[in-house]
């Protein structure tokens, strides 16, 4: 099985904490549609025919385009690959874009699950991020969608200067009211090169606390067990039966095609990543040439991107498989590497598998370079 990622590339405005690709112009967007369709003809073997089971419409914002234009796409990717009976099909969504016309139109289409980007349900929050929505139009679009979609994913961020524990409670509670069966959540991030970065130099917003972020990523864990969501992967809480196919298939390792600028895929052999800017990539579709590059991974480099994802999931690392694909001599060098870990009680070895512990699930991705290999 395999998934299909589709980029598309604008927005309304630009979130200050962004450092995805995407353009506030829609000028291109009619000839990206044709290219996007193009570029899933181009590749169609690439996966050599295996089933796809995922379709996810990530950005940048999806819910920009019309419903027209999102089946075109999803036709696209029916007459170029096998697709099984019931796939899952995603649509990232922005609140402002999901008026009732619009969610009873997706309803209409093959979308089964959206993933709403509402990161938080106070204006202070939303206007220090740029977000192009407010409360309101969260609230709204939530007690609409919920009524036409049973598989509704929202997205919340922690650790935003001047919202405290309480307020992270209140998030954390006003979306589950809907009745939503699953989060995604992620801290607030300084990438360098965002407004968010050059805003925190000149004293304008306030600097991200780590401390702070840690905190409010254990009160997420604690009030999301209480009502029985599976902490599945790092960011990702779901309940049973719905943790996302799209997700769960980068963090398990299979297959997936990137379409798009900036899109990446993975055949299990090879990782590629389509060129970041939307004149060029249009050009080269258009002239037949795909604007991507490719890496070969080394057996290393397999064995650190277990460990990355591996880390990162409820599946944990499992030793038996580290032995079987990548040999005695990675084993034990992951042994030795987490032993300090082991005594710091950051990771655990339960029935042959490596998995961090509650207190070592914020610090996974430093604690995962530490367990890579450097040749």
């Amino acid at each position: 099985m395999a998934g299909i990622y589709i980029h598309i590339p604008f927005c309304k405005q630009a979130c200050f904490y962004c450092d995805f690709h995407f353009s506030t112009s829609m000028k291109k967007k009619e000839d990206m549609i044709l290219s996007l369709v193009k570029e899933i003809e181009i590749r169609k073997d690439e996966l050599q025919n295996t089933t796809i089971e995922s379709i996810y419409f990530g950005g940048g914002t999806p819910s920009v385009l019309t419903v027209d234009e999102i089946q075109v796409l999803i036709d696209a990717v029916y007459k170029n690959h096998t697709v099984i009976e019931n796939p899952e099909i995603t649509l990232e969504a922005n609140p402002d874009d999901l008026s009732e016309e619009k969610i009873i139109e997706l309803s209409k289409t093959p979308i089964n699950r959206l993933s709403i980007g509402v990161q938080s349900f106070f204006e202070k929050d939303l206007k220090l991020m740029n977000r192009a929505h407010n409360s309101d139009e969260a609230k709204n679009c939530l007690s609409v969608a919920i009524r036409h979609f049973s598989n509704i994913s929202v997205d919340l961020i922690y650790g935003i200067p001047d919202c405290t524990n309480e307020e992270w409670r209140d998030n954390i509670q006003t979306a589950l009211s809907f009745g939503i069966p699953h989060i995604s959540s992620y801290a607030l991030t300084v990438e360098p090169k965002t407004a968010l970065a050059t805003l925190i130099k000149k004293g304008k917003i306030k600097n991200v606390d780590d401390e702070k972020a840690e905190e409010q990523f254990h009160i997420l864990i604690e009030e999301l067990k209480k009502v029985d969501f599976v902490h599945y992967e790092l960011s990702n809480f779901g309940k049973e039966g719905f943790f996302s196919q799209n997700n769960s298939s980068y963090w398990l390792g299979k297959p997936y095609l990137g379409i798009g600028p900036s899109a990446h895929s993975f055949n299990g052999i090879q990782r590629s990543w389509n060129v970041r800017n939307n004149a060029k990539y249009i050009k080269a579709i258009q002239e037949n040439t795909l604007p991507i590059e490719r890496e070969t991974l080394t057996k290393t480099d397999g064995y650190n991107e277990y460990i990355m994802t591996g880390l990162r999931t409820i599946w944990g690392v499992s030793l038996e498989k580290i032995k079987k694909d990548f040999g005695d001599k990675y084993v034990t060098y992951l042994e030795k590497q987490a032993k300090k870990h082991l005594e710091q009680e950051l990771l655990i070895i339960e029935d042959r598998v490596l998995r961090t512990t509650p207190k070592g699930k914020f610090l996974s991705d430093g604690i995962s370079s530490d367990l890579f290999m450097v040749n």
